[in-house]
């Protein structure tokens, strides 16, 4: 019996997933460390983590967004994902989503640890341009309120970074 070649994921582009995502006009900010990377965190990337707005029509806009990126629900096991429908309704089930996209991984967090979501964390969003493309991003300060809800052993080794990079820039 042959056994069957497991596909790879698509390598992470950031470029191709902003785009995207502008393209369908997609209201969201960026998090975790993508966002953290944008203000001269050290760590590469290897997801994205986005916080999307949740209105129904928000929704229906990042449903399109990652129907185009060919989104597919990300398991550890499959690691080119399981298809989904992927329309607003469905994703309004569950507060976060594992993707697996054209554009590479995909973490959606509506509402990430330590935080109340896309309203909380615009408050003190950082704006940047990137990719020909404006976009939002959380502040260090609230990436550590949620890594340090999260409480991971990797999540603590990067507040530590953070927290000197806050350091650094004050004195």
């Amino acid at each position: 019996m042959q056994q069957q070649a497991v596909s790879e994921p698509a390598p992470f582009d950031p470029e191709r997933l902003v785009g995207t995502l502008a393209e369908h006009q997609v209201r969201y900010l960026l998090a975790g460390v993508l966002a953290a990377r944008l203000q001269g965190f050290p760590r590469i990337p290897e997801t994205a983590e986005i916080v999307p707005a949740r209105s129904a029509e928000d929704l229906d806009r990042l449903a399109g967004a990652l129907r185009e990126l060919d989104a597919k629900v990300h398991t550890a096991n499959i690691p080119e994902g399981l298809t989904f429908d992927c329309t607003g309704k469905m994703l309004a089930r569950g507060d976060s989503w594992s993707l697996a996209t054209l554009a590479g991984r995909l973490n959606l967090e509506f509402f990430p640890d330590g935080t109340l979501g896309y309203h909380d964390l615009l408050l003190s969003a950082m704006g940047y341009d990137v990719f020909g493309t404006h976009l939002k991003a959380a502040t260090l300060e609230d990436i550590i309120r949620s890594k340090k809800a999260s409480d991971r052993p990797q999540d603590r080794q990067d507040v530590a970074v953070m927290r000197e990079m806050m350091r650094q820039r004050r004195s």
